[in-house]
């Protein structure tokens, strides 16, 4: 990076308080900003399992969802700030008093609330609501006053803040921090900000704003260059004390600034950040995958801290400097991140106690009962399988949650016949609220037939946005991941699954995302409605 430590040693020399802290806060947005992808809505049960996971692994602040966009959202945010024990719980509001007020009902019984109130500040975006300069400026005023006087943490963004002109950006800053704002979010809405700028610009606002010394600035980046996580840092060498960010860099478009990746930088690169945050890094690879099993987004294999092949190693040169010396070519250990070091294979002879402890091992600790349920999938799968590796694991149990938390329509049998001649055909039993329903249905190729059955059985007029099929481990009997992203009125979701049978995993992901459709049409039917930024008023 251009920027250096020594420029903050500098700005350190003028006194600036946030400055010279060198705790980093982790605002985790997975809930709001990383549910805004298309596709990741989470349901109410996962949002508050999410929720303790961040919680549980010292993240500093929870921004748990946006109150006022649906009673589902309100519903949410209220039992994540009632149930939190140590993170402060945020809820986003735009910059109007019903917004604000809606937020602080959803808030105002956890044990450290926040409210985060944002408007458009850059030219394009002060277009949307229409106002002038200073018509925006009394807006700012006004609500962040009256956010104030609900709630004695106030987070305040400029929405668009990177493309904003700097005189009126130091001046809608100064008049938040007047407001009460306690933290001042500087988000690069649109991904549009390199590092350098990046630090110039928290520490334009650090020197120019008087009262800014007082109050803790934060980065919000967005990854459509490929540099949330860079600019994240660079704004954190410049003076920011806090970094908004997601697991997975789950997000809007490219995403968000990745959570792990910032975390274990700071971490691992601490002679030159010398920084800290309150993360047990040990809890990243379980939260990760419980991430990309409620929302459907699979992490990319060569992701950062997460993805397969962080810590995977093919060149015969690498494999031979591992064996050697880990260090020769891991900068961390798979143990910081919370993967287990060993991949020990289990099979159809493994017992119970082994099974809970490779499962704890992974992440997963559970009781008798879920823990039986799982044995008899383990054993079915093992039978299939001559070996069963640790991704195999972690598959089999992102499905018996997703089963478990949907379980409106369940695939009861399927066999499909295929091959040259056309046309296949699929003989499916789907059961849908405890009754049985079988049909016969063709298509072009087997999973064509086979979603043509499924929509014979419950019809429906979601369309088909993706459809995508991963091998979890190597070889013909290899369990596939099949990932479904449907659509209807409006409403987007994913679906997964996993299976050797190829086919049958496309009809369990198909059925687990009409679950999902129809737990979303029973919990919010207004949730089609889109949010306006335009609604100000």
């Amino acid at each position: 990076m251009t920027e250096t430590i020594a420029d903050v040693a500098e700005a350190a020399a003028r006194g600036g308080a946030a400055v010279t802290q060198n705790h980093v806060k982790i605002f985790d947005t997975t809930l709001r900003d990383g549910e805004q992808s298309p596709g990741a809505t989470m349901t109410h049960d996962e949002k508050l399992e999410i929720a303790q996971l961040l919680d549980e692994m010292g993240v500093d602040i929870i921004e748990a969802g946006f109150p006022i966009a649906s009673v589902g959202d309100f519903e949410a945010v209220q039992e994540i700030a009632a149930q939190a024990r140590n993170a402060s719980i945020c809820g986003l509001a735009r910059a109007n008093f019903a917004d604000i007020d809606r937020c602080w009902e959803a808030v105002k019984h956890a044990r450290k609330p926040r409210i985060h109130t944002f408007i458009g500040t850059s030219p394009l975006h002060r277009a949307i609501p229409n106002l002038s300069m200073d018509e925006m400026a009394v807006r700012i005023h006004d609500t962040v006053t009256h956010a104030r006087n609900l709630c004695e943490d106030v987070q305040w963004s400029p929405m668009d803040a990177t493309r904003t002109e700097h005189d009126y950006l130091c001046r809608v800053v100064e008049i938040a921090i007047k407001a009460g704002a306690t933290t001042i979010n500087i988000p690069d809405t649109v991904g549009y900000t390199a590092p350098r700028e990046s630090a110039a610009l928290i520490r334009m606002l650090l020197e120019r704003v008087p009262g800014a010394d007082a109050v803790t600035f934060a980065t919000h980046c967005h990854n459509d260059l490929g540099m949330a996580t860079a600019n994240a840092l660079a704004a954190v060498e410049a003076g920011a004390r806090q970094i908004e960010c997601t697991i997975n860099g789950l997000g809007e478009r490219a995403g968000n600034t990745a959570l792990e990746e910032v975390v274990m930088a700071m971490r691992v690169r601490n002679d030159i950040l010398p920084y800290r945050t309150g993360i047990d890094t040990t809890k990243i690879m379980n939260i990760s995958r419980k991430v990309a099993a409620v929302s459907g987004f699979q992490v990319q294999p060569n992701k950062a801290i997460v993805g397969k092949n962080a810590f995977a190693h093919e060149s015969g040169i690498h494999q031979d400097g591992m064996l050697k010396n880990p260090q020769n070519f891991e900068i961390m250990r798979p143990e910081d991140v919370g993967l287990s070091a060993s991949n020990l294979v289990m099979g159809k002879h493994s017992g119970r106690a082994a099974l809970r402890s490779k499962l704890r091992d992974l992440g997963y600790d559970m009781g008798d009962n879920q823990l039986n349920d799982v044995f008899v999938r383990f054993k079915a799968l093992a039978d299939r399988k001559k070996e069963v590796y640790d991704d195999d694991l972690v598959a089999l149990m992102q499905e018996a949650e997703q089963e478990a938390s949907n379980e409106h329509l369940k695939v009861k049998f399927l066999r499909v016949i295929c091959g040259t001649e056309a046309p296949q055909s699929a003989d499916l039993t789907l059961t849908i609220d405890g009754v049985d329903r079988q049909v016969t249905a063709q298509g072009d190729g087997p999973v064509d037939a086979t979603f043509n059955a499924v929509k014979a059985i419950f019809p429906h007029q979601a369309r088909l946005h993706l459809y995508q099929v991963h091998a979890v481990t190597e070889g013909t009997d290899a369990q596939a991941t099949v990932s479904v992203r449907m659509e209807e009125d409006g409403r987007i979701v994913t679906g997964t699954a996993s299976d050797t049978d190829t086919v049958v995993a496309s009809a369990k992901a198909y059925v687990s995302a009409l679950n999902r459709l129809i737990t979303r049409r029973r919990r919010n039917p207004d949730d089609r409605k889109e949010i306006s930024y335009k609604d100000m008023g």
